[in-house]
This record gives C-alpha cells, sequence and structure tokens, in this order.
C-alpha cells in the first residue's frame, strides 16, 4: 500500500522537477519511551547510534530551484536488538508519515539535505509586509 502511494506521489509535478544530490543531510530521531529527542547529521554514506537502531544515510537530493524545499533522503536503518533491517526506502521531509519507520521505540525522520554554501535560496520574505 505505502509503495502504491508513493508511487502516486512521485507521478504527480514533484516527479517534474529537477534535484541536486546532496553531500549528507539532517535526520530528527524520538525515544518514545524515554522522550529523549536528537538531530544528527550524516555525510552519505555516514552511519549513526540512535539508541538501539544505526541509521546510515544513503542518498539525500533536494529540488535544484529550491533548496530549502522537499528534502528526500533513502534511509537504512538496522535494530541491533534483533540484528536486521527494519527501514530500507525513500523518506521525505514534507511528508514523513508517507514512508515512516514502523518502529514501537523510535521514530526517525528527515529535516534537510546539506545545501552547500552559495547555493541560490529563493527570498521567501512577505513582499505584501514591505
Amino acid at each position: 500500500m505505502k509503495a502504491a502511494l508513493f508511487a502516486l506521489v512521485l507521478a504527480g509535478p514533484v516527479a517534474a522537477q529537477d534535484f541536486t544530490d546532496s553531500e549528507g543531510g539532517t535526520l530528527r530521531w524520538l525515544d518514545k519511551l524515554t522522550s529523549e529527542t536528537g538531530d544528527v547529521e550524516l555525510s552519505r554514506g555516514q552511519a549513526a547510534q540512535v539508541g538501539r537502531l544505526v541509521v546510515q544515510l544513503d542518498s539525500c537530493h533536494y529540488p535544484t530551484d529550491n533548496p530549502v524545499a522537499d528534502a528526500e533522503a533513502h534511509l537504512t536503518i538496522v535494530d541491533q536488538s534483533v540484528g536486521k533491517t527494519i527501514f530500507s526506502g525513500w523518506m521525505l521531509a514534507s511528508s514523513p508519515a508517507l514512508s515512516a519507520l514502523d518502529h514501537p521505540r523510535y521514530d526517525v525522520w528527515v529535516l534537510r539535505c546539506v545545501i552547500p554554501e552559495g547555493a541560490a535560496v529563493p527570498d521567501t520574505s512577505d513582499a505584501e509586509g514591505e
């Protein structure tokens, strides 16, 4: 079901956008048992320990014409307590529930990709308020 929904999203106007690969990304995690949260910035291919999970950022990219918009990251997440991969796929920063980690204790979601210095970032100021 999730795969079909994801395919429908990609078939829309988002699929027509050009994306730029990033060297890394920022993820946020939540331990639902202890309420502990944290952010972790990973380079492409790098992994980090988050409680019992090992989270690896395989890829991160963002819309070329709007770098601060919808980041997409491919993650591989392994639960060390059971010794198996519990998530491998794409997560969208703007729609974390679309392709979410299904774990009783932990949540992990994408915040943004790392944007290189000097990248063209559109002006988001309110023109009416000036």
